[in-house]
């Protein structure tokens, strides 16, 4: 089973995005992209879930 910040890596990658602008689109601060994908901390699960559907609904991730 994929961890959050592999899902969130997954996610970000299929969008085609680099860090900056994945925090850009979603207007999360930079720093704390970084630190989820990193490791540093641990993203609440409500919220990957509310970025996969808004990307899925937007046709910009499978």
């Amino acid at each position: 089973m994929e961890s959050r910040k592999e899902i969130l890596v997954k996610l970000r990658k299929d969008m085609g995005m680099n860090r900056r602008q994945f925090a850009e689109y979603f207007e999360i601060p930079y720093r704390t992209v970084q630190d989820w994908e990193l490791g540093n901390r641990q993203m609440p699960e409500y919220l990957l879930k509310l970025m996969l559907y808004k990307a899925t609904s937007e046709k910009l991730a499978k």
